[in-house]
This record gives C-alpha cells, sequence and structure tokens, in this order.
C-alpha cells in the first residue's frame, strides 16, 4: 500500500500549484506562533502548506500543537510551503528565507520534481543548493527524504532516492526518509484512504496528525541540534 501511496503521490503530486505562491511572498511572516523564541522554517510544498484543510488542520500548526504538548513551546515554527514549488522553487527563495532570525529548517521537497519527471541529477543540484544556503546561514536541518515510483524505471529511481541520505552525509544534516513516516505500513486500504482528502494525494486533518506525531520526534532532534 504505501508503494502505491507513492506513485499516487509521483503522478497527480502538484494539483494546487501556484497557489501557495501567492499566499506565501513572505514566508517569515506566515503562520508565525505568536511567541518570541527560536526560529524554525518549514520549507515544502503543498503537503507542507495545508492544501485543502483549515488553517488549524495544516502541518504546521499541528506541529506547533504537538511541540507544545511535548513541553517545547518556546520555538516558533513557520510556514514556509508553496503549493506547487519544486526543488528549484526551493532553491530561488532560499537565500531570502533564512533570515538572521531562523535557527533550524526542515526541507521536505522533490514530490513535484517527480510529478514532473525532473532529472535525478537536476533535482540533487537544487537540494545541494538549499543546504549549502542553509549552512551558509548557520542554520540546522532536517531533510525528509522520499521515495520514486518504479513506473520511471530503476535507475531513476535508484539516483532520486540516493539524493537524500547522500546530501544528509554531506552536510551533517538530520534525516528522516519520507514525509508520512507517521502514517507507517498499513495493510488496509480503506484505513489509509481515510487518511487523506477526496484527491488521494493530500492528507486529511487526521492523516496530518499522525504524520506529526511521526516526525515530530525528528523535529526534536532538530531543536537540540538548535539549542546546543
Amino acid at each position: 500500500m504505501k508503494k502505491r501511496l507513492f506513485l499516487n503521490l509521483s503522478l497527480a503530486y502538484g494539483v494546487a500549484a501556484l497557489i501557495g505562491k501567492l499566499l506565501i511572498a513572505t514566508p517569515a511572516l506566515a503562520g508565525a506562533h505568536s511567541t518570541t523564541g527560536p526560529v524554525i522554517v518549514a520549507m515544502g510544498d503543498s503537503l507542507t502548506q495545508g492544501y485543502g484543510l483549515l488553517e488549524d488542520d495544516g502541518f504546521v500548526p499541528q506541529l506547533r500543537g504537538w511541540l507544545a504538548a511535548n513541553g517545547v513551546d518556546e520555538f516558533r515554527v513557520i510556514n514556509a510551503g508553496v503549493s506547487g514549488d519544486t526543488t528549484a522553487g526551493g532553491l530561488s527563495r532560499a537565500a531570502w528565507t533564512l533570515t538572521p532570525d531562523v535557527d533550524g529548517m526542515i526541507v521536505a521537497l522533490g514530490g513535484n520534481d517527480l510529478l514532473r519527471g525532473i532529472d535525478p541529477a537536476v533535482t540533487r543540484s537544487n537540494i545541494d543548493g538549499i543546504l549549502a544556503e542553509a549552512q551558509k546561514a548557520g542554520v540546522a536541518v532536517l531533510l525528509v527524504g522520499m521515495q520514486a515510483p518504479g513506473n520511471y524505471g530503476p535507475e531513476f529511481k535508484r539516483d532520486f532516492e540516493a539524493i537524500w541520505p547522500d546530501m544528509a552525509a554531506k552536510y551533517d544534516t538530520l534525516l528522516v526518509e519520507s514525509f508520512f513516516v507517521g502514517l507507517g505500513e498499513s495493510a488496509d486500504p480503506a484505513q489509509m484512504r481515510d487518511l487523506f482528502q477526496p484527491d488521494g494525494i493530500h492528507p486529511n486533518a487526521e492523516g496530518v496528525r499522525r504524520i506529526v506525531e511521526g516526525l515530530g520526534p525528528h523535529v526534536l532532534e532538530l531543536i537540540e541540534r538548535v539549542s546546543d
């Protein structure tokens, strides 16, 4: 089921392209937490931006709530997700997103590269550039990996999936294998459908809750790095 989920993602993952670009022209102001303190930027696409959800049900607001429930409420988590964004889009805005007040960054990009069948070498170069900007800014990073579907061929799959561990090793970032790690390996397709919106691509509020539970411990590791 997990393999089919990634196949569906690769085939239709950018349905909401460009909407977020109009809404998030200034990520530092988008969904900022009310408290002061260290800042983590969540850079991604529609999955990060919260496509199709009420604001409070999106990834970043739910992550803020999860962190507060786990005793971490001094951090501000900023939503820098842009629907339809590719790794090239992320690279184009990385430098001005990493303002001096940013301490950590979650990078969750690559799904729309898959949708467009972009050469993995290009995706690799873009991720490399984003992480280089983070390194230059002294910002700790949690890199969120991604799996490619088999329909692009074994070489594409191998080259694409190697990007994330290779780049994590090169820049000494934290790494989690997938944005969907919290959804587990359920063998019940009906149960998985219950975690997604009708498009079968973007998680619903409950799906996001489980995603946050899966990614939350990795974000805590990021916070530890920021706090050291």
